[in-house]
C-alpha cells in the first residue's frame, strides 16, 4: 500500500498507552465519535487539566528570546489561562479540590523561575505543530507525538530531549515515551539528539537525565505494537481483557455511553466530559496524560 497519511493508521505514546493498557479504551478514545457531533470522547480530570495548564505556560517560552523569556511572571501567565480549565471546565468537583491543584501549578512554575536551567538555552522548534513522519511507509503506519522541549546545545549541534513531568510518579522504565520522543525528534529535524530527560516539575529542581534508546530497537517494538493496533481496527476487534466488566482503563467511557456523563465543553475535536467521582487523595492522583 502507497504512503497516504489520510489512510494512514497514526500511532503515538498516548495511544500506544491507551492500546496496551485495555484495546477497548483505545476504541472509545481514539476511534468512537458522537454521532450528534462528530467528535471524539475525552473525560477531564483535575490530573488533566494541571498537566495541559502547566504545559502550556512552559511550552510557550520556547518562542521568546532567550532574554526575555522569565521577564514576566510565569504565575501570572498561568493565572492568565486557568480561566480554561476553571471548574467543571478541568474535572474538578469543588473550589478546595481545584484550589489545591491550581497552588500546585503555582507551585511547580515558582521552581522553574527559580531555577531555570535548560529553559535559558537556546531552543529547537520542530516546524509542524503535531510532529510525524511514516515509521513504516509500505504499512502505511505513521507515528506522530508532540515534545515538551527541545534544548539546543550549539557546540555539538545536537538536541537534548526534555519532557515535562507534572505528576508525582516516576515515568517506570517500560515507558515507550522516550522511545517515541527519541524516534520522533530523529526523524522530524536535522540534529542528532544527544540526551534525553524527565524534569519531574512537582518535586525536582533540574531535570533527571534518561538512557537514550536505541533507534532501532525502538523503531522494532514500536512497530510491532503499530501493526497490531493496525490489524485490530481492520478487524474491528477491541475487547477489554477483563470481559464484560471492563477495566480501570474503558470503564468511566463505558460510562459515558450508557448516558452517566456530564459535558462541559469541547477542546480541539472531543467533546470533554465528567464523570461523578470521589476526591481522590494527592498521592492517589492519576499521572498527567495529553489527547493526541
Amino acid at each position: 500500500m502507497p504512503k497516504d497519511k489520510f489512510s494512514a493508521v497514526w500511532i503515538s505514546h498516548t495511544s500506544i498507552a491507551d492500546y496496551l493498557h485495555c484495546p477497548r479504551a483505545y476504541f472509545l478514545k481514539n476511534i468512537y465519535k458522537d454521532r450528534s457531533t462528530g467528535n471524539k470522547l475525552q473525560i477531564v480530570t483535575p490530573a488533566l487539566a494541571l498537566g495541559s495548564a502547566v504545559h502550556e505556560v512552559l511550552e510557550s517560552l520556547s518562542t521568546l528570546p532567550t532574554e526575555t523569556r522569565f521577564h514576566d511572571s510565569l504565575v501570572l501567565k498561568f493565572d492568565a489561562i486557568w480561566d480554561k480549565y476553571s471548574g467543571k471546565k478541568g474535572g474538578f468537583l469543588d473550589l478546595e479540590e481545584e484550589h489545591k491543584h491550581k497552588e500546585r501549578g503555582k507551585a511547580m512554575l515558582r521552581r522553574v523561575m527559580d531555577h531555570p536551567g535548560p529553559l535559558q538555552n537556546l531552543a529547537v522548534k520542530i516546524r509542524e505543530s503535531l510532529p510525524y513522519y511514516f515509521i513504516s511507509e509500505d504499512e502505511n503506519i505513521i507515528l506522530c507525538g508532540k515534545i515538551d522541549w527541545l534544548e539546543y546545545f550549539k557546540d555539538e549541534d545536537s538536541i537534548h530531549i526534555i519532557d515535562f513531568k507534572t505528576s508525582k510518579k516516576e515515568e517506570t522504565t517500560d515507558s515507550f515515551q522516550l522511545p517515541i520522543y527519541h524516534l520522533l525528534v530523529t526523524n522530524c529535524q536535522q540534529r542528532p539528539v544527544s540526551k534525553a530527560s524527565y524534569w519531574y516539575l512537582d518535586f525536582s529542581d533540574t531535570p533527571k537525565e534518561k538512557d537514550l534508546p536505541n533507534i532501532k530497537i525502538a523503531t522494532e517494538q514500536i512497530l510491532e505494537i503499530g501493526r497490531k493496533i493496525k490489524l485490530s481496527r481492520k478487524l474491528e476487534k477491541f475487547a477489554c481483557p477483563h470481559g464484560s466488566d471492563g477495566c480501570p482503563f474503558c470503564r468511566d467511557f463505558e460510562r459515558l455511553l450508557r448516558g452517566e456523563g456530564e459535558k462541559v465543553g469541547e477542546m480541539g475535536h472531543r467533546d470533554s466530559y465528567i464523570i461523578q467521582r470521589e476526591v481522590l487523595p494527592a498521592s492517589d492522583e492519576a499521572d498527567d496524560s495529553f489527547i493526541i
